[in-house]
């Protein structure tokens, strides 16, 4: 059995071709940053037929099971994130990246009561950079 079976039949998802295929893109290699498009050029650059579609599917599945972290940067925008630990990000507008924040880099001082009969999950920061101008000593 290999590594990716074994992960996704430990969330209780079923090991489909497309999900093992999708699995060992994202699992290998260390933590990274991607959006749906990205993996499924990926998938398609290491010769795996999978659709857009069942990889948008198959991420939002991953979501759920807890194998992977989406941050929405802006409306209709969102990437993954194989890091599922505390921590938060920066955005980088210029070059449309990601990259961590440390957990403890980011204190947040106060929160607002949760709304009856819920509590607060998680707190999710996304600091959002651009390069500086260049200034006339550049």
């Amino acid at each position: 059995m290999s590594d990716a079976t074994a992960k996704l039949r430990a969330v209780g998802l079923r090991p489909t071709k497309q999900r093992i295929a999708l699995a060992e893109q994202l699992f290998t290699g260390g933590d990274r940053h991607f959006t749906a498009e990205q993996l499924h050029a990926d998938v398609l650059a290491a010769r795996k037929r999978v659709s857009l579609a069942t990889v948008y599917n198959t991420l939002h599945q991953f979501v759920g099971a807890g194998l992977l972290r989406e941050v929405s940067v802006a409306q209709g925008r969102s990437w993954f994130d194989t890091n599922t630990g505390t921590h938060h990000h920066f955005y980088h507008v210029d070059r449309g990246e990601l990259s961590d924040i440390p957990g403890n880099g980011v204190t947040v001082a106060t929160l607002p009561a949760a709304p009856e009969g819920t509590q607060i999950e998680r707190i999710d920061v996304v600091v959002r950079v651009r390069n500086a101008p260049a200034t006339a000593a550049d």
